[in-house]
């Protein structure tokens, strides 16, 4: 939590300062930010097991035109029986940041990692990715500044082959959005765990058609760091999960 006696500007300042992710905010919210007069932080939830600690806190600030604007700050670590450094990512938006709590728990840390067992397993480990997963949920689509949550998932994609200016262009109609995890394991790349999480984002537009973006989330990475994939349809980022257990 924060220093009592530190200043809004110091507050914010430190929270920018240690986010791994705090160029993902719009610029939008940091100007508003800029304005902040007082602020108020609390802890939302938290999860703590013998591979994780993590704690999500709610940050409000008070602008001088009387408005507010709310951070959600994700802190993450090895647990008990795996150390490892505290790491913060700073969201604008909860259902950003409850999409990112339920990646570390449900599925980087808490699921057991597939080992290196011979080519039986991996032949399993790639069935189970390219398998048809259970018949989802009925969708219950939330109204919830849709448009921009499109853009933002877009924004943070890193592969060069994802969704370009025309699904862009087509997501300025979304008007409500649900998120479904769909897939979520370990494996060993290149000798070391690596986790992999599917989302689809699905998207209601003005005109009562539905569209979605399929996000790949992963740390087959050389450092071991997040990475994000976005795709146009689900079979596309399942081959991408599939290369990138193949090849680091």
């Amino acid at each position: 939590m924060s220093d009592p006696y530190e200043t809004t500007e110091q507050h914010l300042e430190r929270l920018l300062r240690c986010a791994l992710n705090s160029f993902e905010l719009s610029d939008t919210t940091v100007d508003r930010l800029g304005t902040a007069l007082a602020h108020n932080s609390a802890l939302h939830s938290s999860h703590h097991s013998a591979v994780l600690h993590r704690e999500t806190y709610r940050h409000t600030y008070l602008l001088s035109d009387g408005t507010t604007v709310t951070l959600w700050e994700l802190v993450h670590g090895g647990g008990r029986d795996i150390p490892a450094p505290r790491r913060h990512e700073l969201y604008d938006d909860e259902g950003d940041a409850q999409v990112a709590a339920a990646r570390l728990a449900g599925s980087f840390w808490d699921t057991p990692a597939l080992g290196d067992e011979g080519l039986r397993e991996d032949v399993e480990a790639f069935t189970l990715l390219m398998s048809v997963p259970p018949a989802p949920l009925p969708r219950m689509y939330a109204p919830d500044n849709s448009a921009d949550h499109a853009r933002r998932v877009l924004r943070r994609a890193e592969n060069g082959d994802r969704p370009g200016i025309g699904t862009a262009g087509l997501l300025r109609a979304a008007f409500a959005h649900h998120i479904t995890q769909v897939f979520g394991r370990q494996y060993r790349v290149d000798g070391r765990d690596a986790g992999f999480t599917l989302y689809e984002h699905a998207f209601l537009l003005l005109d009562g058609s539905e569209t979605s973006l399929w996000e790949v989330e992963h740390t087959a990475t050389p450092d071991g760091r997040h990475m994000c994939e976005v795709y146009d349809d689900e079979q596309a980022a399942r081959l991408a999960m599939e290369n990138r257990t193949r090849i680091c």
